[in-house]
Parts: structure tokens; C-alpha cells; sequence
């Protein structure tokens, strides 16, 4: 799904104290999914039956190996062919059509109770509107019973074209969701529940499945969302001992990059509470670049971030807030994965319009794609959208020296957990539909 993009936002307010460091993460801030319904999760994640052409799973691009996240820039879908940064945009039998125009979210304590909108836009929320108890996409045709919001947001990238779903004339899922997003997802369904395997699994996880013909996409969201809420869910970083009472758990550059991080830098007005996140948006001025997430209407790649969702003008170019637990883990850093490293996202919350002009293009990790090479920057090259690209900024900037840079860095690092590349579950061997996984 979404992945969440990684920044340290500086955004406006006072500094805080140390006295507003948040309190411990602890198990009742967690979801206790099932582990039956988590085991088939683990095996749907990366079962390529679920994209349209069978060649592209969830894990792809939310894979173990990079901290479930691909370590791109912008993702490669459908079309492409290998895994991480080694994957390719063309293979022997296809290539893409489109980058993903946003870096792929990680996955990180995705299943905490209070998590109530996902998506860099936002365009999932928890929502009576349309009385299945989300805001979505779907709008009235997202179906009944999905039981939380990390599983509402698992049915979305399946629907998309240049995600998982690949183009109308080339599978009957794509071509059903042309039509209407929720056709395809029965199709899907019945891929799945025709498989032996998983027909006996979902009837012994599912009190209210008595035969395999009745599982739906439903049961397949919340086996997902079991999946992902159960095996990344971690908060035993040396930050979080640090809270429970451990006083020597951060080295002292940890500690001296806390105490900017909760104080002069000011990077806890947005990243703040237990999630380290106040799941709101603000806008950075961070360089644009790629397909963008266009509208309808736009005349040219361009992605104005929660304004697409909201069509609210003060809304442009704003982005969620991201949880920064393992960040360490999930190069590269924004909603489109402009920077690579942890430092050069730091500076430029620091002085975002000095870095933004200072921004040069081989920060983007960009797989090779000749055919898309023309337009993989153009936007950068459109003076009007730069200029309301720059004006709309919630930064203030603020002078650090380099050395303190670097405390925030370790700090950062700090927020990686002990047990962070020791997932409980773990990416299965082999998936009962029998297609390979990567």
C-alpha cells in the first residue's frame, strides 16, 4: 500500500520541552489481529494472483529486503520485472507505461489504533460519509465489513492500473474495473477462493466462512490487513527504552539530537504523539519530478498533493505527516522519494527553497526508462507551477550547524528498532497458488 513517505518536518509553532516527549507506545495501542487470518495474509502478500496479469504482488514493492518499502524513488509496477533497486522497467515481454507517481509508503505500525487516514493525500479516512466507515476512493462501492482502515486501504492498489492491475485489454480485472472500481475485486476474489488451500484456510480463520464460495474480498483485505498491522508492528528502538525509563538507551549525539528534535528544531510540531506523526498535512516545497498524480484536468505531470483529494486551494501541495519509527530502513525520504539519505532530507527541512534550488536529479533513484526520460522532469521546467510549488510552504527555516545536523541524524537512527530485520513471520517460501515470489 502505501508507501509512506519519510520526512523530519520543521513545520510552524513553538518549540516543544522535553516535557513533551510522547509517552511509551505499550500493546493496547495495537489491533490484535488474529494470527490464522495473518498467516493468509503473509501468503496473499506476496501471491502475484491478486495483480491483474499475475505478475506483481504486494510485496514487490513493499518487500522484507527493504524494510517493506522497494528503495525507489517511485515505484515500478506493472510492466516491470525484478525487485528493489535492481528492478527493471522492461522485460522480454513488457515494459512500463508509467512511473508510480509516489514513493511507496512503509509499513511500519500501519496496525495502531489511532492511525485514521493513510495514503500521502489522505484520500482514505475513517468516515461515516458514505456509511461503510471510510472516505475513499470507492466512495459508495467500497464494500461492507472491512474491519479496519489498513484493510481498506489493501484493496486499492489492486485496482490500479499502473500498480497491480495493468492495462483494460490485457486482463479481465482491469477490464471490470473500468467500468466500476468494485467490479474487479470479485474477480480477484474468486482467483483466490478456487485455490484449495486458501478455500480450507479462510473456512478454519473465518467463523462466518462455511465454504470456500463465500469468501469475498472482504476476508482477503482483512487477511492482509492482519498481515501487515501484525508483522510490522515494532516500537523497541533504543528511543522507545529511552521513554520507558532506560536513561542510557541513546548514545549522547542521540540524546543532544532529541532534545533539537523536541526543541529548537522543532520537528515535534508535526511529528508528534506516540506515532510520531499528527496525521496532518503540510506542504514542504520538496522537488518535484515524475508522472505526478495528475487529475483529470491537469495539463501536465504536476501532483498538488492533498488538494487532489480535498479540492481545497489551501490544501495544495500538502502531504501527510509520516511515521518515522525504522526510518533508517526506508531510503529515500518524501512523498516522491527525492532524497536518499536521511541527512540531505534533515537540511532540507533546515532551508527548504536554498535545498530545493540546490536539488539536482541524479538524487532521484529512477530505474532506466528511455521512452519516459523526456518527461520524468519536465514539471521541473514550468515556471508558473514552480512558483506556486515554492509559495506554499508551512516551513520556517532554521540555522543548525552541521554538527547538530548530525545529532538529529543519529537520533533518527535511534528510532530503529532492535528486532526491526527480525519480522516474526517473514516472507513465505512458496504461495499456494504456485506463481513465483519475489
Amino acid at each position: 500500500m502505501t508507501r509512506f513517505f519519510h520526512i523530519i518536518a520543521l513545520c510552524l509553532g513553538l518549540p516543544a520541552a522535553a516535557a513533551d516527549l510522547p509517552r511509551p507506545l505499550e500493546d493496547s495501542d495495537f489491533i490484535a489481529f488474529d494470527p490464522d487470518k495473518a498467516r493468509i495474509g503473509q501468503l496473499l502478500f506476496y501471491d502475484k494472483i491478486l495483480s491483474g496479469n499475475r505478475n506483481i504482488s504486494c510485496g514487490t514493492c513493499h518487500h522484507h529486503d527493504f524494510g517493506g518499502s522497494d528503495g525507489l524513488s517511485l515505484g515500478i509496477g506493472e510492466g516491470g520485472e525484478g525487485l528493489g533497486p535492481k528492478r527493471i522497467t522492461e522485460g522480454p515481454d513488457d515494459r512500463i507505461r508509467k512511473r508510480i507517481p509516489r514513493n511507496a509508503s512503509a509499513l511500519w505500525n500501519l496496525g495502531a489504533r489511532d492511525i485514521r487516514v493513510l495514503f500521502h493525500d489522505g484520500r482514505l479516512e475513517t468516515s461515516d460519509l458514505y456509511g461503510n466507515g471510510f472516505n475513499s476512493p470507492a466512495e459508495e462501492w467500497l464494500p461492507e465489513g472491512l474491519e479496519t482502515i489498513l484493510a481498506a486501504q489493501a484493496v486499492f492498489p489492486l485496482t490500479a492500473r499502473f500498480e497491480m492491475a495493468g492495462d483494460p485489454e490485457e486482463n479481465e480485472v482491469t477490464g471490470a474495473v473500468n467500468d466500476r472500481i468494485d467490479k474487479g475485486w470479485p474477480i480477484l476474489a474468486k482467483r483466490v477462493r478456487i485455490i484449495p488451500e486458501y478455500g480450507e484456510m479462510f473456512v478454519s480463520a473465518f467463523d462466518h466462512i462455511e465454504r470456500s464460495d463465500q469468501v469475498t474480498i472482504v476476508e482477503i483485505a482483512n487477511a492482509l490487513a492482519a498481515f501487515i498491522g501484525t508483522e510490522w508492528r515494532n516500537h523497541d528502538s533504543p528511543f522507545d527504552r529511552y521513554l520507558e525509563g532506560q536513561s542510557d538507551a541513546l548514545s549522547p549525539e542521540a540524546l543532544a539530537g532529541m532534545e533539537l528534535f523536541y526543541g529548537n528544531a522543532n520537528c515535534a510540531s508535526c511529528h508528534s504523539g506516540p506515532l510520531l506523526s499528527d496525521q496532518k498535512f503540510h506542504a514542504l516545497a520538496l522537488p518535484a519530478f515524475g508522472p505526478g498524480k495528475t487529475r483529470r484536468f491537469d495539463p501536465q505531470p504536476r501532483d498538488v498533493g492533498r488538494m487532489g483529494e480535498s479540492d481545497r486551494l489551501e490544501d495544495a501541495y500538502r502531504f501527510r505527516t509520516p511515521m518515522l519509527r525504522n526510518v533508517e530502513l526506508t531510503a529515500p525520504y518524501g512523498h516522491n522519494g527525492a532524497y536518499p539519505t536521511l541527512e540531505g532530507i534533515v537540511r532540507h527541512h533546515l532551508n527548504p527553497l536554498g535545498e530545493l534550488d540546490a536539488w539536482t536529479t541524479d538524487n532521484a533513484r529512477l530505474p532506466k526508462a528511455t521512452w519516459l526520460a523526456q518527461t520524468d522532469f519536465i514539471v521541473r521546467a514550468d515556471v508558473r507551477e514552480s512558483e506556486r510549488h515554492r509559495r506554499a510552504l508551512d516551513i520556517v527555516p532554521v540555522s543548525l550547524s552541521d554538527g547538530e545536523i548530525g545529532e538529529i541524524v543519529a537520533f533518527l537512527k535511534s528510532l530503529t528498532g532492535v528486532s526491526a530485520l527480525t519480522r516474526p513471520m517473514g516472507r513465505p517460501e512458496r504461495v499456494p497458488s504456485g506463481l513465483p515470489v519475489d
